[in-house]
């Protein structure tokens, strides 16, 4: 008898490694975990809210599920859900603190941790009737969920708390509030993060790292279209809909991503209509003043120029032919390609306002590669100050 049961255990024993081999298992996370949408804005907006979030799943130590990243493609009425591993490592994050994907969490460990009938949405406060906490349809998240049958039950409303865990005891205050036993998930309608990014968020982007289809496309492009040598990327924003944004800048200082030169209280200047748009004037003599230096040690032999609209590949090429050297963009419309090849050129010139540039800055931040941004700092043309030019000899 006894030896039917040890063999009984055995077997069993036998058998749960046999389905383990097979299907996924999942050790559940007793400290819960954090499921959010990037429902602002596009990309880079996104990207500033997904290092936020988790450095608030870090100071909460509750596993983030990486969500898919929303994408809003012309002609197509409804947003579209990319995968995260799509465009990046999960391995890396890893090394910071716990995640699984959104497709992992909705198949392995949503059907016992989250039924449908515990789904919950997470809110700051009511907004009545239109209470975007019900994530009904029409509402800007409600593709997202869509995508993985989420229908919420109710609404949590979690004011006064917010995502800053680094000061105010606040991480300390979710767990007395949101107890994991209780609350073993927190469904965010919105990204637990501010916007811009945080300042001690920031250096959290070493831990994002493209994934091996993006690096091929960036390192090919760079090795097969560049001329041989080293070559400065620059950022041009400058669509409609950012010079009707930028037309706010005089009411706006800290717009968008701003404070990643000028400081989060504008301690290092105001953001000027120049530095949001700049003209022909100001990227070409910059460019040329960024050419000038490098060159000295390392001469630039391309550009290459990412941008929402105009990439001025003719003017640049004029203005520069005398050095012989050319500008380059890519054939498709990549924007993706584009940020993974910015983040590995010898020099980069960005958008101070925009989240797009800031990606990028953060990147070579994190690789101790040199940047900088379109008219920051201002030119000094003050009385008895004379603005330093630069000669035309390139």
């Amino acid at each position: 008898m006894v030896k039917m049961i040890k063999n009984t255990g055995f077997l069993f024993g036998m058998f749960y490694i046999f389905l383990c081999t097979f299907i996924n298992c999942y050790e559940i996370d007793p400290l819960g975990y954090i499921l959010y949408c990037p429902c602002m804005g596009r990309f880079g907006n996104q990207a500033d809210h997904f290092l936020g979030s988790l450095g608030f799943a870090h100071g909460l130590n509750r596993t983030l599920v990486l969500p898919p990243w929303v994408e809003y493609r012309y002609g197509q009425p409804r947003s579209i859900q990319v995968p995260f591993n799509k465009y990046f490592k999960v391995g890396p994050l890893r090394k910071y603190h716990k995640v699984i994907t959104m497709e992992e969490f909705m198949k392995d460990i949503a059907p016992y941790e989250w039924p449908p009938e515990k789904r919950i949405s997470f809110c700051y406060m009511s907004r009545g009737s239109s209470d975007d906490c019900n994530a009904k349809e029409g509402n800007p998240f409600g593709p997202f969920w869509d995508t993985f049958n989420v229908n919420f039950v109710g609404s949590e409303f979690y004011n006064p708390l917010h995502y800053d865990t680094y000061h105010h005891n606040m991480a300390k205050q979710w767990h007395e509030r949101y107890p994991p036993a209780k609350w073993p998930i927190l469904a965010f309608t919105g990204a637990p993060a501010s916007f811009p990014i945080q300042l001690e968020n920031r250096p959290l982007h070493k831990y994002l790292e493209w994934s091996d289809a993006i690096s091929q496309k960036a390192d090919t492009f760079i090795a097969n279209t560049l001329p041989k040598g080293a070559f400065i990327a620059i950022h041009l924003r400058n669509g409609i809909d950012w010079v009707r944004a930028c037309e706010h800048i005089p009411d706006s200082p800290n717009l968008f991503a701003a404070p990643q030169c000028l400081g989060y209280r504008n301690e290092k200047g105001k953001a000027t209509p120049e530095m949001c748009l700049p003209s022909k004037h100001t990227i070409i003599k910059q460019l040329k003043r960024v050419i000038k230096q490098a060159s000295i040690e390392n001469p630039i032999k391309a550009v290459f120029v990412s941008s929402d609209s105009n990439h001025m590949i003719e003017e640049l090429n004029d203005a520069l032919k005398r050095a012989k050297i050319w500008a380059f963009k890519t054939d498709s419309n990549d924007p993706h390609l584009d940020l993974a090849i910015m983040g590995r050129a010898n020099f980069f010139i960005g958008n101070c306002i925009s989240s797009f540039s800031a990606f990028v800055k953060r990147e070579r931040d994190a690789k101790g590669f040199p940047s900088s941004f379109w008219a920051f700092p201002p030119e000094k043309n003050s009385a008895g100050k004379k603005e330093t030019h630069v000669k035309d000899e390139l």
